[in-house]
């Protein structure tokens, strides 16, 4: 096994010919601030530089394929870092809660972003989606508190489950028309969105995708859109039965038979709201949360109301 030497200033050299950085090599090594990976490194490993509290700077040279399952994970004061256009895979948790990190740059070659890879990075300002990138993995940029926009390219057809949950600083996103399907707390709690439109392409929405985005004022979906309408700042199933979220401005039509579960969970500008004699039954958390709502008026048509309404 390779050693490696970290001088009195933090500093690290790894020898040229060195092929990969293993497992753990340097995990939770509070000394090292910096370190130069040689060309002839095409891997590393999973937990790396795992808990590498001082790890301030680092350059990924262009040799390097695949960057290991949280690789980076907890390095609280790495600023920035670069990934060259040779890596292809960025593992589970990769750089997960790297909260100093203020910007990164993914590019084109990477196809595969791991679940966790960026959560936590409260310091991310923003980031650009590769065209290479089909799918958005879980919890893949949750609570990244500093994110205020992101670009999702053509490319990408499924957002997962809890992918941006949390993201309290982002005011806008433009869902592509090549994403089918958006996972459950995908959006959840982004607090100032305000706005969010849904294109042709989504065939499916996870469970409390939209909930607790209190700052929310419209929700708009294509007309196109064969699963899914839009009425009065609803989002509603495509017969207009089921009421599946709504916002600050919205107004239930006549349309809906029941309010599902979450409905309006986490709604906290929500005022007033009308229930038209159309709905029979009020899901579960409905209403949970709507800290701003002043009255309701429930109507005689309705025979269920859910557990915590």
């Amino acid at each position: 096994m390779a050693q490696f030497r970290i001088d009195e200033n933090g500093h690290c050299v790894i020898p040229a010919g060195t092929t990969s950085i293993g497992d753990y090599a340097f995990s939770h090594c509070s000394v090292l601030k910096s370190i130069a990976i040689p060309n002839s490194v095409t891997s590393i490993g999973d937990m790396a530089f795992s808990g590498c509290s001082s790890l301030q700077s680092i350059e990924i040279p262009n040799s390097v394929t695949s960057i290991g399952n949280e690789a980076f994970s907890r390095c609280l004061v790495l600023r920035s870092i670069k990934i060259p256009n040779s890596v292809t895979s960025i593992g589970n948790s990769a750089f997960y809660c790297c909260s100093g990190l203020q910007s990164i740059e993914i590019p084109d070659s990477v196809t595969s972003i791991g679940n966790d890879a960026f959560s936590c990075c409260r310091g991310l300002q923003s980031i650009e989606i590769p065209d290479s990138m089909t799918s958005i993995g879980n919890d893949a940029f949750s609570c990244c508190r500093g994110l205020q926009s992101i670009e999702i390219p053509d490319s990408v057809t499924s957002i997962g489950d809890w992918a941006f949950c949390g993201c309290s600083g982002l005011q806008s996103i433009e869902i592509p028309n090549s994403v089918t399907s958006i996972g459950d707390y995908a959006f959840s709690h982004c607090s100032v969105l305000k706005s969010i439109a849904i294109p042709n392409s989504v065939t499916s929405i996870g469970d409390m995708a939209f909930s607790g985005c209190s700052g929310l004022q419209s929700i708009d979906v294509s007309q196109d859109n064969e699963c899914f309408m839009s009425w009065n700042n609803c989002l509603l199933s495509k017969d207009g039965a089921r009421l599946l979220f709504g916002c600050r401005t919205s107004v239930i039509p006549d349309s809906v038979t029941s309010i599902g579960d979450w409905a309006f969970y986490g709604c906290s500008g929500l005022q007033s709201i009308e229930i038209p004699n159309s709905v029979t039954s009020i899901g579960d958390r409905a209403f949970s949360g709507c800290s701003g709502l002043q009255s309701i008026e429930i109507p005689n048509s309705v025979t269920s109301i859910g557990n915590e309404a």
